[in-house]
């Protein structure tokens, strides 16, 4: 029998999935681990769903995606950030954010082309080059500069075989933001060297303070950038797998030919979910994101008065503490409170090297389960 690929073989499973695995085994355990919202779906997005269904809506669509969402994606983008992007060419609806970053990272990659990646970046950012063809170039941040990368450190680390760079603000599992001139710097970097900008915006809606800094809006970014958003973060629907690209008609071409192939279209009860989402949740997305706020001043302070000193993020639903007073490595830290206190973390190096020193807290999750998490917390903290 000859070998498995040597490439896929190289590459750890998730690290957040091993502890999401663990959990699922356990009883009486507070999840701060997943990055899922606590709340269902609104009923109305549910609703239009089921109604679809009952419409006999169960066949393909376009490979492209259902033309009624397009426009109105296009609506959005140009309502929002004053971007207009033609719903015919320019848009393509995706499985995920997941597979849009999959497709687009294929769509530019030729073999040995390098990527720029900020770290701590979402696990599978990395991977998905690699999986391309290409080779992952890591940026570290740290909590010195509340984790945003800097245009320095970007110029420095292009080479002849730059391709690309793969953003995302506000970033998993930071929740760090990007202040607007140092974003439009970067953005000058990518325009000088010819550079593709894939923006993963997936978390704009969780944006707390000021206003989230759309790439593709920033001067210059147009023709460079390609843009992925989607439903499941603002609209808490991470099951129904539904998220768009958004590009130049050439980029979105090639994305959708290995869409059309790979997967053909995006479940069409979806789609209509989400058409029902752009147009009509607008309200729940905002009360739910004014929960967020709450949990969030909740759970870093909580951190920070039990000893894990820790940045207040700006974005997403993730707290990103340091456990370095502890002595103990980013995993020992995670096993260790999930086996004797049982509370489930994510530890940082899950999000590459310069995550390691700290833990992934989601807070996306009831306020009596975030206190409950703290005071276990505490507990464990006291027993090192």
């Amino acid at each position: 029998m000859k070998s498995l690929s040597s490439i896929v073989t190289a590459v750890p499973a998730s690290g957040i999935r091993k502890f999401f695995d663990v959990v699922s085994q356990m009883k009486d355990v507070v999840s701060l681990g997943v990055g899922e919202p606590d709340f269902v779906t609104p009923w109305r997005v549910r609703e239009a769903s089921i109604y679809s269904l009952e419409r006999g809506y169960t066949h393909y669509t376009s490979n492209y995606g259902l033309l009624e969402l397009r426009q109105a994606v296009a609506r959005k983008l140009m309502e929002t950030e004053g971007l207009e992007y033609n719903p015919e060419d320019q848009i393509l609806i995706t499985v995920g954010v997941s597979e849009g970053m999959d497709l687009a990272l294929r769509a530019i990659i030729d073999p040995g082309d390098e990527i720029i990646v900020p770290e701590p970046c979402y696990v599978s950012y990395k991977p998905c080059v690699i999986f391309a063809g290409g080779v992952p170039v890591p940026l570290c941040s740290d909590a010195a500069n509340e984790f945003r990368t800097s245009a320095d450190k970007v110029a420095a680390a292009v080479t002849p075989k730059t391709k690309g760079i793969l953003l995302s603000y506000p970033c998993n599992p930071t929740g760090a933001t990007m202040p607007t001139d140092e974003m439009q710097k970067i953005v000058d970097i990518a325009v000088d060297n010819g550079l593709y900008i894939i923006s993963d915006e997936i978390y704009d809606r969780l944006t707390y303070s000021g206003r989230h800094c759309c790439v593709a809006a920033l001067r210059g970014a147009y023709e460079n950038t390609i843009l992925l958003n989607g439903f499941s973060k603002a609209y808490a629907m991470t099951g129904w797998r539904i998220a768009y690209a958004a590009a130049r008609p050439d980029i979105i071409e090639q994305m959708m030919k290995i869409h059309q192939y790979t997967i053909l279209c995006a479940p069409i009860m979806s789609q209509m979910a989400a058409l029902e989402a752009l147009q009509n949740g607008n309200g729940d997305s905002d009360e739910m994101v004014t929960q967020y706020d709450q949990r969030r001043r909740l759970i870093v302070s909580g951190l920070n008065q039990i000893g894990l000193e820790c940045v207040l993020p700006n974005g997403a639903f993730y707290a990103f503490p340091s456990i370095k007073s502890t002595g103990l490595s980013s995993e020992e830290f995670s096993e260790r409170l999930l086996f004797e206190e049982k509370v489930a973390v994510v530890p940082g190096n899950a999000f590459g090297d310069c995550g390691e020193g700290h833990i992934r807290c989601s807070y996306a999750t009831a306020t009596d389960k975030i206190e409950t998490a703290l005071e276990r917390m505490e507990k464990f903290l006291k027993k090192l």
